[in-house]
């Protein structure tokens, strides 16, 4: 686990901030930023860029669970939120809202480090999701634009299909490009003749 990350904490109780600084050293993480209000979050994560975020809240209503959720920027980097009470609703919307840790029924010093864990490895797996699924959408689009080319070959030259997937190709390695970009600009010169 990397020790170096640039961790920013939101708390307001100061007694309670020091706990997590404890917990957090304890840990091995010693980049810790802590600001006692939610509202200077936004003005931190640009100042800072912090590689991660903790949120203590007691009560959040789901705006605000909502608001800080998108004012972190969830999705880039592992958040995790403490929370001292919940229900289905509020769940849900930490969920939905990217969290990666949403812990109920307060913030102890001895959950931090396990919590903080789970939330990293929660994100990165996510992220690695994310990625496939963009990844196999691209490839999909890709798949689609080359078949359109192909079928462009198939019509202008009278020409089987493998023969024009064979064409594509061959301009592509004879102009030391992807197949992907021969047949996207084929698509693209297409639409405009018509």
């Amino acid at each position: 686990m990397h020790r170096d990350l640039k961790i920013l904490v939101v708390e307001l109780d100061q007694s309670k901030a020091l706990e997590i600084i404890d917990a957090l050293n304890d840990g091995g993480w010693h980049d810790v930023t802590v600001i006692g209000s939610a509202d200077a979050l936004e003005s931190t994560l640009t100042q800072q860029d912090p590689d991660i975020i903790l949120i203590d809240l007691a009560n959040p209503d789901r705006d605000t669970l909502e608001h800080l959720s998108l004012v972190s920027n969830a999705r880039t980097r592992p958040v995790a939120m403490f929370v001292d009470q919940t229900d289905a609703l509020m769940t849900q919307a930490a969920i939905s809202a990217g969290l990666s840790a949403y812990v109920v029924n307060g913030l102890r010093k001895d959950r931090i480090k396990p919590v903080l864990e789970t939330a990293i490895a929660r994100f990165r797996m996510i992220a690695k999701m994310q990625s496939e699924l963009d990844a196999a959408k691209q490839a999909l689009l890709d798949r689609k634009t080359i078949d359109r080319a192909k079928g462009l070959l198939m019509r202008a030259r009278e020409i089987p299909e493998e023969e024009a997937y064979n064409l594509l190709r061959k301009t592509a390695m004879d102009q030391g490009r992807k197949v992907i970009d021969v047949a996207a600009a084929l698509v693209t010169a297409a639409e405009l003749l018509q």
